[in-house]
């Protein structure tokens, strides 16, 4: 920071015991140190605030660079799929032109933007598997681990745990 040796400030403490004299001297170079100190905080504080600046600007720039990645491969990802589509609706027209049941409401459904592959789900039956007591958590680590299976309200436990006595 400063270019000062030793020399000199031996010279410096020397003019400073002459001026201030042995009583106010400790006291002085306590308050200079104290400063020191807080400038180095202040400029090490400084320092990190200009990198956390520099970096948020670098995260920006990557957040940019990989949002218009994200948008061109989405582009081109619905376009090839677009283009699947087309082929396979077109192939499937070929395939079922000749097969008996596809008349003129069959061509104007298509026509209409419907899709021609049938709906293959069954109509009444849920898609998700469901379990039966209690969710995510399987009904022997509930037991091993005696997770309760439901929760007492206050009174019911006030019931349920009250001492009892004969009268």
């Amino acid at each position: 920071m400063f270019d000062i040796g030793i020399s000199e400030l031996g010279v410096i403490g020397v003019v400073a015991l002459i001026v201030l004299g042995p009583e106010k001297l400790p006291r002085v170079a306590r308050t200079v140190g104290n400063l020191m100190g807080r400038a180095q905080r202040y400029m090490a504080d400084v320092k990190t605030e200009v990198n956390r600046q520099i970096e948020l600007d670098d995260l920006r720039s990557m957040k940019s660079a990989v949002e218009t990645s994200v948008r061109d491969i989405h582009e081109s990802v619905s376009k090839n799929l677009g283009d699947v589509r087309d082929e396979f609706d077109s192939a499937w027209k070929e395939a079922t032109a000749g097969l008996p049941g596809t008349g003129s409401a069959d061509v104007a459904q298509d026509s209409a933007g419907a899709s021609p592959v049938p709906y293959l789900a069954e109509p009444g039956r849920s898609k998700r598997l469901k379990r039966s007591g209690g969710g995510s958590v399987p009904l022997w680590y509930r037991r091993h681990s005696r997770l309760r299976g439901h929760a007492l309200s206050g009174a019911a436990r006030m019931a349920r745990y009250r001492v009892r006595t004969r009268a």
